[in-house]
């Protein structure tokens, strides 16, 4: 494997040492990103854990900050919180925002409609973000899964987690936004905010087509995505069609940026949690850097690895994030 390498979409919610002494054998750092998720920790403590994980380990952890909507949306207490609370998380060394799928898929109004991420009171948040070129990184909306009945989901993984979460599966809410708007109203927010630098996570929720990816990553020239928790979708199509993949991702090498997302909320042993890391970068790495026949536990049928370039593999598992959120490696 490439050493050192970045795991540059984690969620590192205990002060557990097990971990970093994993990553520190593998030569890897981790991008730890605060979120504002109801089985989560609250953002303060999520916040309080990572600070004293960094001064343990320096140089080792950068994390992403993130907001909590508690006042009434759209008023100018709300705005002056949310501005507030993200200058508060930037002062305590954050290298990011992160905005979450709460806003599209949870969060209303007084007169009951969704909040939408382009909804015009956002748009001094990201002015603030554009003016101070503070990155701003987003997970909108769900996989394409998410709207299909179990049966009819492409991956395991992705049945699994709507079956164990159906708050968040849309085919069982057919009053909420559908896929599509979610994925409208986050281009119409690039698009009225040209200048913010923006990480799409998850294949920017497009994880089912390498080709819808590719249009975003042209249309929005500030913009890079990761591959957290959807290398099985790229696997997918690679077992369908292997050169459009590597190809994919050689012509946006400078764009991909590596990451598990994996969790560490203390329900798994500290023994389990390093064996989900190490069984996942290896697996992950050799899908990028083999020409191997591989399976994964999430579809059924067998894929080549992509064998890419070594200097593509590098910009993915380590320069684009440098890049992007100022590792020091």
């Amino acid at each position: 494997m490439i050493i050192p390498f970045i795991d540059a979409h984690v969620h590192l919610n205990t002060t557990s040492h097990a971990k970093m002494m994993k990553a520190l054998e593998y030569g890897v750092s981790f991008l730890s990103i605060n979120t504002d998720i109801p089985f989560f920790p609250s953002l303060k403590e999520q916040e309080r854990v990572i600070l004293e994980l960094q001064k343990k380990f320096p140089n080792q952890v950068l994390h992403v900050t993130s907001f909590h909507n508690s006042l009434p949306w759209g008023t100018p207490q709300w705005r002056e919180d949310v501005l507030s609370q993200i200058k508060k998380g930037l002062d305590n060394g954050a290298v990011g925002v992160k905005i979450w799928k709460n806003i599209g898929m949870d969060l209303r109004t007084s007169t009951g409609d969704f909040i939408m991420v382009d909804d015009d009171h956002m748009d001094p948040i990201y002015d603030f973000m554009a003016q101070n070129n503070v990155l701003l990184i987003g997970h909108q909306g769900e996989p394409r899964n998410c709207w299909l009945p179990l049966d009819e989901m492409t991956v395991d993984s992705d049945r699994n987690y709507f079956a164990s979460h159906p708050e968040y599966h849309m085919y069982l809410h057919s009053a909420f936004p559908s896929y599509e708007r979610q994925m409208q109203t986050r281009d119409s927010m690039l698009e009225k905010h040209p200048s913010l630098r923006y990480v799409g996570l998850h294949l920017f929720s497009m994880e089912w087509s390498i080709e819808e990816v590719a249009l975003r990553l042209d249309r929005y020239p500030n913009t890079m995505t990761d591959l957290a928790e959807r290398i099985c979708h790229l696997q997918l199509q690679a077992k369908e069609n292997w050169n459009a993949v590597r190809d994919f991702c050689i012509k946006y090498q400078d764009r991909i940026i590596y990451g598990t997302d994996v969790i560490d909320d203390g329900s798994m042993e500290d023994r389990a949690l390093n064996n989900r890391f190490e069984e996942l970068w290896k697996f992950h790495y050799r899908f990028f850097a083999s020409n191997e026949e591989m399976i994964a536990p999430e579809f059924k049928g067998v894929f080549k690895g992509l064998q890419l370039p070594e200097e593509v593999i590098t910009k993915i598992f380590k320069t684009n994030a440098v890049k992007t959120y100022g590792f020091k490696v």
